[in-house]
């Protein structure tokens, strides 16, 4: 297609909708879409010329029908012209959704093809994998000790919930380990800008969701770090795959608690070979009391936290496996104190029905922040060049622009008299700290 003109045309939830319709009737030769976003043009864009159409290629398959999608694929596919078409459907995993969405989409005796099923794992030779298990009260302890000697490299941090997300990122921004932050809840240009910023840099933190477990192609992943263990096999095999690409190598740590091993056997039967891994006690950065007390000070970070901490326990309780991860059984004194609590906060959870099932075989649940059924949209997009604001900085010191980076990023969020009023009093603070030979360190 090099020798060839292309006329292209990008079709998302969240983006303009009428700025989209204008190009549509201009005439594009090639768009990427959303399902629910195509169905809404192809039903009320006038202008939009589309039976024309030589090929359609349907990809994570798997994945659009999994978020809730199966309807708007139907009336989509029953709407574009099938004559002549060519149609490729790619997919992940085969359900009897994708090979119902198979059968409505493609011409009768498709080709298939298949991965190698004689291979001894399911993930790729060049990754190395490992998981730690951790007590409640110490993860975040061993999650800063990794990070703050990380800081040079490339690292992807998975958690179960967007709130979640959101309060770590305002933590660790605010104790100077910058990171990005990426989850559903945010609007689709704060995330594609986010996206590409983490893609162009040399090192750096991600922490996100599940949102970014699929689909997207990050450059360079040194380490993925799944701070919240998935409930599913599948979630754990598509999160690591975001290391290790091309015949790059690459690094995986999984955080479990002692009544979590059970996930390994699940883990076992479906190919992924994983060593234990031991972080000496002594070598963990002992930052609780310090963190005990930001939270006791800083209004903002403790309404996040306790945001935080009832999103965990919230779509803790909406695993599958609930042998394995019994909400009822947590100790929520020591997941508070993860949380930065010296008493962990009262929270309204739905746990929804009995804990003591393993839940339906093969099933998959879409968790929100209040581990209800949610979509979380995100289009897969490759980093090529660095966009505009970042070739302005491009000759800062990468040091010096992490830290504005991180200090622009809490005044979007708390806004700017009071992060400023916030750095005043941290100077005084570390100050007093630095008297008294107290400081966070890992």
């Amino acid at each position: 297609m090099a020798h060839h003109s292309q006329t292209f045309g990008i079709v998302m939830g969240g983006a303009n909708h009428r700025a989209e319709a204008d190009k549509l009737q201009k005439g594009v030769n090639l768009i990427v879409a959303t399902p629910g976003r195509l169905l809404d043009h192809l039903e009320g864009t006038k202008g939009f010329i589309f039976r024309n159409l030589k090929c359609l290629i349907i990809d994570e398959a798997d994945r659009i029908l999994e978020v809730g999608f199966e309807e708007q694929m139907k009336k989509i596919i029953k709407i574009l012209p099938n004559e002549d078409r060519q149609s490729m459907l790619f997919s992940a995993t085969q359900t009897t959704k994708v090979t119902d969405l198979a059968r409505i989409s493609l011409r009768p005796g498709p080709l298939y093809i298949d991965v190698d099923k004689t291979e001894s794992t399911s993930t790729v030779a060049t990754l190395s994998q490992g998981y730690v298990v951790c007590p409640s009260d110490r993860r975040f302890l061993l999650l800063f000790t990794f990070l703050k000697r990380n800081m040079k490299k490339k690292v992807v941090v998975f958690f179960s919930s967007c709130n979640s997300v959101k309060y770590h990122g305002e933590l660790l921004n605010y104790i100077d380990v910058p990171v990005l932050d990426l989850h559903g809840k945010q609007k689709q240009q704060k995330r594609t800008n986010t996206f590409f910023e983490f893609c162009n840099a040399s090192s750096g933190i991600l922490l996100c969701t599940d949102v970014a477990a699929r689909g997207l192609d990050i450059p360079k992943v040194d380490w993925i770090i799944q701070y919240d263990p998935p409930d599913d096999p599948r979630d754990y095999i598509h999160r690591v795959g975001r290391t290790a690409r091309a015949g790059k190598v690459g690094k995986s740590l999984m955080f479990l608690l002692p009544s979590e091993l059970g996930f390994l056997r699940f883990l076992k039967e479906a190919k992924v070979p994983l060593n234990e891994f031991s972080f000496p006690t002594e070598k963990v950065a002992n930052v609780q009391s310090q963190l005990e007390k930001l939270l006791q000070k800083n209004y903002f970070l403790h309404e996040s936290a306790r945001q935080g901490y009832r999103s965990y326990l919230q779509a803790y309780a909406s695993y599958s496996q609930k042998k394995i991860f019994d909400v009822n059984q947590l100790d929520l004194a020591k997941v508070g104190k993860a949380f930065g609590f010296s008493v962990p906060p009262r929270v309204n959870v739905n746990i929804g029905g009995g804990t003591g099932g393993t839940g339906r075989a093969g099933t998959k649940r879409r968790r929100d922040d209040d581990g209800e059924l949610n979509e979380e949209e995100w289009e897969e997009v490759d980093a090529v060049d660095k966009d505009a604001s970042e070739a302005e900085n491009e000759d800062e010191p990468t040091g010096r622009q992490s830290r504005r980076n991180g200090s622009d990023r809490r005044k979007e969020t708390l806004g700017r008299r009071t992060v400023e009023k916030e750095v005043y009093r941290k100077g005084i603070e570390r100050k007093k700290q630095k008297a008294a030979g107290e400081q966070w360190s890992g």
